[in-house]
């Protein structure tokens, strides 16, 4: 026989700790008779006794005292099991971003929100720009660009001009060749936007865009940082690259820049159709500096 009652485990575990059919009765706020029933019931399924009576008080048995210090753990455990299904699951919110603008400038401001909103869950999805988001269960992303997106509402975190950069050697033969036939000789590192960024600074400064064909591709922003760091080409960068603009590593090429570039928040309408908690963490980050 497998037993299946937890009521008469409860009652039972009840008067067993009080050694009492009126004390067990008054803490599960039931009558003596369905207590002093429950517990014959349950003796006639296990077939043994569980408490004897002696001088008009109750003494467990050697088989209830066991069956006692059992039901403890057991009833303990799923007591524990019953509080934690019953406690609400955190809400979630999924993040995207530029691994370079996560590092740079995300991550470090982002523990104040999980403090101020401990009931929120973050994920960070690491992205490379605004089609990754078109399969992808990511909430709200930050992404870089002048802000030209059909396909996605979107409204401007923080401007961020961005400007032709390298490292010194490329920097220098820059100098020695001339702007103009470097950026057609010299790798152009495509941004997040593609080649939008480049076509739109080269319009700025009245040059053509004619790129080397052997373009070098690199996704991942953060890589792309340091590929520009070891020479392999130049790319247009912004002030979260102030660190090593200031040691060195880096410079920018030109006065020209592109001043209507920024990061955006980028998000579908059924994210904010109506979701509390994006709603909230857009609200948050919009008052980030």
């Amino acid at each position: 026989m497998v037993f299946r009652s937890y009521d008469a485990l409860r009652i039972f575990a009840a008067v067993a700790q009080h050694r009492s059919i009126t004390a067990a009765a008054a803490e599960l706020n039931l009558s003596k008779g369905s207590v002093s029933y429950q517990i014959r019931k349950l003796e006639g399924e296990l077939g043994f006794r569980l408490f004897e009576r002696q001088r008009q008080r109750l003494q467990i048995t050697g088989k209830g005292e066991k069956l006692w210090r059992s039901s403890q753990l057991a009833l303990g455990q799923l007591d524990r099991d019953i509080r934690q299904l019953q406690q609400k699951e955190p809400d979630l919110i999924t993040i995207g971003a530029l691994t370079y603008f996560f590092s740079r400038w995300l991550s470090s401001r982002l523990m104040a929100f999980m403090e101020a909103n401990p009931s929120i869950a973050v994920r960070v999805e690491p992205i490379t720009g605004i089609t990754d988001l078109e399969q992808s269960d990511i909430d709200v992303a930050i992404c870089w660009g002048s802000g030209k997106w059909t396909n996605f509402e979107h409204h401007l975190l923080f401007k961020c001009p961005a400007r032709p950069t390298a490292n010194s050697s490329v920097a220098a033969k820059v100098r020695e060749i001339g702007m103009n036939r470097a950026l057609r000789e010299i790798p152009l590192l495509a941004d997040s936007s593609g080649s939008t960024g480049w076509q739109e600074w080269h319009h700025k400064a009245g040059l053509d865009y004619r790129p080397m064909q052997n373009r070098l591709l690199i996704p991942d922003s953060n890589d792309r940082v340091q590929a520009v760091i070891d020479g392999q080409g130049i790319a247009l960068w912004d002030a979260l690259v102030q660190n090593e603009l200031d040691s060195g590593e880096l410079c920018y090429l030109s006065e020209v820049a592109l001043d209507d570039v920024g990061y955006y928040l980028v998000y579908t309408a059924l994210a904010t159709d109506r979701n509390a908690v994006v709603e909230t963490f857009i609200d948050w980050i919009s008052h980030q500096h």
